[in-house]
């Protein structure tokens, strides 16, 4: 899953982008309101985290903006305006939830998940198959039996096949949830990583459809 984090202070930045791969997702990171505007409405995010006092353009700006053209990416405002009237401002313009700084990154990933499940119509951490089982929350993957926890990257991976189960999902589509801006991909990233995942659950758990891409049962 791919994240927009639109914060200008660059040690917090830094450090949520650290915890955000950590987790397994694939961010791009802008300091500004302008560009985060532009990387809003060219781009399909899962989520977006919104700081508010931003150069250029400030975070109610770029979120009032971004309703107005349509941008249904839910967005989770993070930042010091701790006043009710922001909360309330922010969440009138369209705002999904909000989180006020300091924050601990747990509870961040937390929320992300509340409105990642929110807005795909879901009341539960479970992804899941006839066959399989994935919780967004653990991080633990079932099948044929079997549960292991999976590294950051495997799980990325699972989480977009089982988001779409019975969807083929191209290379080019994988590596944009897996990837962010700037990343080095090598070429057979996306074949060492499914290669991975079948060592432990077989072959079956993920299918090869030949010359377009991926996909698992529904």
């Amino acid at each position: 899953m791919r994240v927009l984090l639109i914060e200008d202070d660059a040690l917090i930045g830094a450090g949520l982008v650290a915890a955000l791969k950590a987790a397994g997702l694939a961010v791009d990171w802008v300091r500004d309101g302008l560009t985060a505007q532009e990387a809003l409405h060219d781009t399909a995010y899962t989520i977006a985290l919104l700081d508010l006092g931003l150069p250029g353009m400030d975070g109610m700006a770029v979120l009032k903006s971004a309703r107005r053209q349509g941008v249904e990416t839910p967005v989770l405002v993070i930042t010091a305006w701790d006043a009710v009237e922001s909360r309330v401002a922010g969440l009138d313009l369209g705002a999904d939830d909000y989180l006020v700084k300091p924050f601990e990154v747990p509870e961040l990933l937390a929320r992300m998940r509340a409105l990642m499940r929110r807005s795909a119509g879901k009341a539960t951490s479970r992804l899941s198959t006839r066959e399989a089982v994935l919780d967004t929350g653990t991080h633990e993957f079932s099948h044929g039996g079997r549960t292991e926890l999976l590294p950051a990257r495997e799980y990325a991976l699972m989480r977009a096949l089982m988001e779409r189960p019975g969807h083929i999902l191209s290379r080019a589509q994988i590596e944009e949830r897996l990837y962010g801006w700037g990343e080095e991909v090598e070429s057979n990233a996306v074949e060492v990583l499914i290669h991975s995942v079948r060592r432990k659950f077989g072959k079956g758990v993920i299918l090869n459809i030949r010359g377009a891409g991926w996909m698992v049962k529904k």
